[in-house]
């Protein structure tokens, strides 16, 4: 199972970083980013399955492609800044770690409006 496997680098990654972080603690945060993106390119291809799921669904439905676009787009921008979150915080950086929360939350205040947009003209449509 592939879950065995990401956790395994996943451990890795954090004995290797203590390890690390002992002998020269100014490459920590270098294991750390390395370690994360193995984890990611691991789960890409889940992604794309994800992906041709959505699609199918959309395809089947009356769905806008824009609002799908908007949805992935604000949990990409979720898990992206929980990423950097957590490096930051590992890093010794919390406070940049909450900006950039700050900064993810804010973005995906933005690019939410059409999706609440859309949701109001559809109620507004419904009323006599």
């Amino acid at each position: 199972m592939d879950i065995f496997r990401i956790i395994g680098v996943g451990l890795l990654t954090c004995v290797v970083g203590i390890i690390i972080k002992q002998i020269r603690p100014e490459y920590y945060i270098i294991v750390i980013l390395a370690g994360g993106a193995v984890l990611l390119f691991m789960i890409v291809d889940g992604l794309e399955n994800i992906f041709t799921y959505f699609a199918t669904l959309i395809s089947k439905t009356t769905i806008s492609y824009e609002i799908f676009s908007c949805v992935i787009k604000i949990l990409g921008i979720g898990y992206l800044t929980e990423f950097a979150n957590g490096i930051c915080v590992d890093s010794g950086n919390s406070a940049i770690g909450d900006k950039i929360i700050l900064a993810g939350k804010v973005i995906i205040l933005c690019l939410s409006l059409p999706i609440v947009s859309t949701l109001l003209e559809t109620i507004i449509d419904f009323l006599p």
